[in-house]
This record gives C-alpha cells, structure tokens and sequence, in this order.
C-alpha cells in the first residue's frame, strides 16, 4: 500500500486532561495579569502626565502584583468563561468536549474562589451557581494539538461594547467614528485604561467574534496590512486625546491599544463590531 493510503494515526485527547486544563486556566486567567499588558502599563505610568493618572495606574500594577502573589482575583467581576478551542485534524477526543470545558470551568471557579456571575436565563435571573454555560468558541486547525484559552470577560467592559451595521458608503470615516464614539460613550465604566477590540466585516456575528477575538492579539501587536495598522494607531491617538484617562479622572492613557480584525464582507454591508477590555483583559491559553 502506498504511504498516503495508509491511515494516519490520531493524537487522543481525553475528558480529564481537558478538564484539568480548563480548570487551570481559568484560576490563572483571573489571577495573573498578562504580562504584555503589566509591560505596557508600566510605560504608561512614566508617559501619563496627570497626577491622577499616574497614581490609578500605579494602583493597577499593585493590584496585580497582590494577586500574582496571592493568587486571588486581580477583579471582583471574575467574568463570564469565554473559551477558544482551536481542534487539530489529526486529534481525537474521548468523550463530551463541551461537558469537559463547563466541568473544567465549575472545578476552576470553586477551586479558585471566583465569583459566580452567570444566570439560568435572561430575564428570570436565577444563578447557575457555578459560572456555567461556557461561551465556547470552536475552531478546526491542521496538526495533532488541542489549544484552548479561556478569557473570563467581565460585563463593566462587555457592557460598553456595540456593534452596527454600516452602509458601505460610510467608508473607513465611519468605521473610524463608531470606534472613538463607542470609546467615548462607555467613558470611565469600563475601567480604563482599556484594550479595544474591533471586528470589520463578515456578517453581524463574524464581526462580533471578530472583535473578541481581536483583544487576545498581545498589546503593541499590529494589523499585518498597512492600511488597517495606520488606522489603528490612528483610533488609538484619537481615543487617548479624550481625556478620560485612566479610571475616568482624566489623563492622556484612556486605551493601551485598538486591535483590528478584518474579514471579507457582503458587497451591501460594513458591519463593525467594537468589544472593550478593560485593564485587566485577561486570558491564559493551554496546549494538549
């Protein structure tokens, strides 16, 4: 038999292992700020010209070192799981995958004292008591590994997010002022100095995943096309000439970064989606 006949073997993946994992990852997600965000903070405080500004961003960075150490939240909010699995073509999984991800998700919010934030139902409110349903992402990719990231997104930033259906004749302008709009309407509730995520294209839900997975892109990473890496800086120059500042009292750090991510679209559409981070957007990402 030739070798491409022969059948290739699959990587196995098992319940326990991804349970174990998701629990880790989401005590270290709440408990350890990323450190590209720490970096970039610290440069913010020798950059940022208010008193104030200085002293909440001086704040920020002993929060996080309290809970590094500590290992405690570095936010009450200990957020809604949201879980990126990106699943290898040469992997098989033994089990239920999405149980495997809540059970990781109900073991790491217990083991880490974080708090229960999600309800049964919209409107009538009833605590799950375990932060689960997972928001859960699934991805395929090409390869024998498992990559799972948990990003908990607490609701004082997701609250402030927006998304709108543009008409193409708004052009990259109007892009550019639901992004600084949106900045602007959310002001000091979303915790600045924030991340901005910002999705362009696709259809009302490509650009809102778009979006949130723009704010894992690490801070000081750029678009790789020229034109959306001018505007990026572009918005992010903008949105720090608001005066915001970091918490709300003013100051020239109202956002470290504006990631954008774009995907092809409707000849009729510009839909834009914008999902704010605050400080501490977090997320931690495991291998199997």
């Amino acid at each position: 038999m030739k070798e491409f006949d022969k059948k290739k073997s699959l990587k196995k993946i098992y319940n326990r292992q991804v349970i174990d994992l998701v629990e880790r990852l989401c005590i270290d997600a709440n408990c350890y700020l990323n450190k590209d965000i720490e970096q970039e903070l610290s440069k913010r405080l020798e950059s940022e010209e208010s008193p104030l500004g200085k002293s909440v961003i001086e704040t920020i960075i002993e929060n996080a070192k309290i809970a590094r150490e500590d290992q405690v939240p570095i936010c009450q909010d200990t957020g809604m799981a949201v879980v990126f699995v990106e699943l290898g073509t040469d992997v098989h999984f033994s089990g239920d995958l999405e149980e495997a991800i809540n059970e990781g998700v109900r073991r790491g919010y217990k083991k880490g004292y974080l708090r229960n934030s999600v309800v049964r139902d919209p409107i009538d409110r009833f605590n799950t008591n375990d932060n689960t349903p997972a928001v859960i992402h699934y991805s395929v990719i090409t390869g024998d590994k498992m990559i799972i990231t948990v990003a908990p997104k607490g609701f004082g930033s997701e609250n402030m997010s927006a998304m709108a259906m543009l008409k193409p004749s708004d052009g990259i302008e109007g892009v550019k002022s639901f992004i600084i709009n949106t900045v602007s309407k959310a002001g000091a509730n979303p915790c600045p100095p924030i991340i901005v995520g910002v999705g362009v294209g696709g259809t009302m839900e490509k650009c809102a995943l778009l979006s949130k997975k723009a704010l894992l892109r690490p801070v000081g990473s750029c678009n790789a096309d020229a034109f959306w890496n001018s505007v990026e800086k572009e918005c992010l120059e903008k949105i720090n000439s608001l005066g915001i500042g970091p918490a709300g009292f003013g100051g020239k750090t109202t956002a470290l970064c504006v990631n954008i991510e774009t995907f092809p679209t409707h000849i009729a559409g510009l839909p834009v989606a914008v999902n704010i981070g605050c400080h501490a957007t977090r997320h931690a990402e495991g291998v199997l």
